[in-house]
């Protein structure tokens, strides 16, 4: 099973379709609120040098924003 992270705020739409496409294809992932949890907004900002959300981490693979393409080439799916 793949360790997914995300790391999102609430308001964000990109964060939300990325939470259902995961949902949809059955992957379980922990969510991390970088608009209250700071420790996990520095860890984000020094995975990626930058503050726009979602970043989804899965098993070391950073992608930053919701890119259906290749969260699915990452994921194995087709």
């Amino acid at each position: 099973m793949k360790k997914i992270t995300i790391y999102s705020t609430p308001t964000c739409v990109y964060c939300n379709m990325a939470k259902t496409f995961f949902k949809a294809n059955g992957f379980d992932y922990t969510e991390y609120n970088v608009a209250t949890d700071l420790p996990r907004r520095k860890e984000m900002i020094d995975k990626t040098g930058q503050m726009g959300v979602p970043v989804i981490d899965v098993d070391g693979n950073v992608v930053v924003g919701f890119d259906e393409a290749k969260l699915s080439a990452t994921l194995g799916i087709k």
